[in-house]
């Protein structure tokens, strides 16, 4: 295994680590929380939303922090402040304590899943990331295949303090060291002034309201806002389309794994295929998934077609996502770019669930909503269509 192998693999197996821990496992812990908190539903997941807004508040600093050349301390730190956050989590007696720790955690976030990772990569290797960047999604495409039933058996087995005692070691005594050990030796950061360029390099104020950026930036925050509203009400839409009960929970599950197939097929076949085209065909792929839905009249074979669409769509446009700015703005800024992205981000992820909830009570199924879904997610596709075409020259 050469050093950049291992690099990726280590760095992959954090990502499993922090999104299983971090991401996944809330929803687990959420009946535990209510019921020795002595709290509502709506209080706890409210702690789970503050800290999707504080991770994208969080994001902007991060960026700034990784463009600078700061990308171990940043994401040793993040390890550090969730371990922590876990082992203070395992204590909490009430709602002021559990918003807290939600705050925090969602701060660490910030710090040490995709977007600082694939920052750092690109900084490293910026004129060969992206397959390197695909086989990072590898384990964190896994991650909810791994740690939902490994949370959900500790904390039946512990209770849910001691789970989260757990999950705490696993970024103390994984996480942290992965992340001192490997960022060792990063490139220098390059500090420009925010108002002016540094020689013929563009201001990071310039290249953040390029029409390319703002495009990019648009297209980030339509397709976060439709990939949530489709998680949080995946199972009770499969329902109402009249799919058996144990495929509407059997579907939802399988979006995983074709989340990791869609980034193995991709793995194979990089080099021979023209990011540019790729980045115009795969955001349509989720669209075309709720048009299969909508066609599909309830059978389990729509069904099943529209797991396989909106899987290998959904695991395909994280490395669009991820590669974008990059690919059409700039490779050096490409850190503090993301970052500045990170809030509205957050913002139309918390917002998707409740938009498609707010249309179903309004209409009182989900048909409006899925063809609003449809339609945004159309209108995002050609958002990165006009970014492609405003992209600034790269060296």
């Amino acid at each position: 295994m050469d050093a950049r192998t291992g690099w990726v693999t280590a760095m992959s197996l954090a990502q499993l680590v922090s999104w299983g821990s971090l991401y996944y496992t809330f929803s687990l812990l959420m009946p535990a929380l209510e019921a020795d908190l002595a709290l509502s539903r709506v209080e706890v997941s409210g702690a789970f939303s503050a800290a999707l807004l504080a991770g994208g508040i969080a994001g902007v600093q991060v960026g700034r922090w990784i463009d600078a050349g700061h990308g171990r301390a940043v994401m040793s730190g993040g390890s550090l402040l969730a371990g922590a956050m876990l082992l203070l989590l395992a204590r909490v007696e009430g709602v002021a304590g559990l918003y807290g720790c939600w705050i925090a955690i969602g701060a660490a976030t910030a710090a040490i899943l995709y977007e600082p990772a694939f920052a750092i990569l690109i900084r490293r290797w910026p004129d060969d990331y992206r397959r390197s960047l695909i086989a990072m999604t590898f384990l964190g495409g896994l991650a909810s295949t791994v740690f939902i039933p490994l949370s959900a058996w500790l904390i039946d087995t512990l209770g849910w303090r001691h789970a989260c005692e757990v999950l705490a070691a696993l970024h103390l005594l994984l996480c942290l060291p992965i992340h001192w050990t490997m960022l060792a030796g990063e490139p220098p950061g390059r500090a420009r002034p925010a108002g002016g360029a540094e020689g013929d390099a563009p201001s990071l104020r310039t290249l953040a309201t390029s029409p390319a950026f703002l495009l990019i930036t648009a297209f980030l925050v339509g397709f976060m806002a439709f990939t949530s509203a489709l998680s949080a009400h995946m199972v009770p839409l499969m329902r109402e389309q009249g799919v058996p009960a144990a495929w509407a929970v059997a579907i939802p599950a399988s979006i995983g794994a074709m989340q990791v197939l869609g980034r193995v097929v991709l793995f194979v076949f990089e080099g021979r295929i023209d990011p540019r085209r790729f980045d115009r065909v795969v955001p349509l792929l989720l669209p075309a998934a709720i048009a299969l839905l909508l066609a599909g009249g309830g059978s389990v074979v729509a069904a099943l077609a529209f797991a396989a669409c909106y899987g290998i769509g959904n695991g395909l446009i994280t490395i669009v996502k991820a590669t974008a700015i990059a690919q059409y703005v700039s490779r050096e800024r490409v850190a503090a770019l993301s970052g500045l992205q990170q809030p509205a981000a957050a913002l139309a992820r918390a917002a998707g669930p409740i938009l498609l909830a707010s249309l179903w009570s309004a209409t009182g199924d989900y048909g409006m909503g899925l063809w609003v879904l449809l339609g945004a997610g159309l209108v995002s596709a050609v958002l990165l269509r006009l970014a492609q075409a405003r992209a600034l020259p790269q060296a």
